[in-house]
């Protein structure tokens, strides 16, 4: 290895190839539009616990707590999902599935009809 810095996470970079920058690169935008959404969750969960709105004040704060959590859940999955495909890249084998699109829909339909119902 001698003057090369190693690259962390070790176990993500120390098998397979240098695969071709171009994937690497286009694996890295998909971790920041995951990271952007759950930076959105965040706010919304924020904005749900200061708006004022015709339910029950725990109602609303376990709402507001819900995407809170469904945001940090995001950004967590979000950087194991990149890890999961740059390894799957560099050593030329299928990318892995994930069901952290299921998991957001699912949760915010859920929240988004809480909402509406409290209207």
């Amino acid at each position: 290895m001698g003057s090369e810095r190693r690259r962390w996470p070790g176990w993500v970079y120390a098998e397979g190839e240098e695969p071709d920058y171009r994937f690497s690169l286009a694996n890295e935008r998909t971790l920041l539009a995951w990271l952007r959404t759950a930076l959105a969750l965040l706010a919304a969960g924020v904005a749900l616990d200061q708006i004022d709105l015709a339910m029950g004040a725990g109602l609303q704060l376990a709402l507001a707590a819900a995407l809170v959590l469904l945001g940090i859940v995001c950004a967590g999955a979000s950087w194991w999902r990149w890890a999961a495909a740059e390894r799957a890249i560099r050593l030329r084998r299928p990318l892995p599935g994930s069901t952290l699109g299921l998991l957001l829909a699912v949760v915010t339909i859920a929240i988004g009809v809480a909402v509406l119902v409290g209207f």
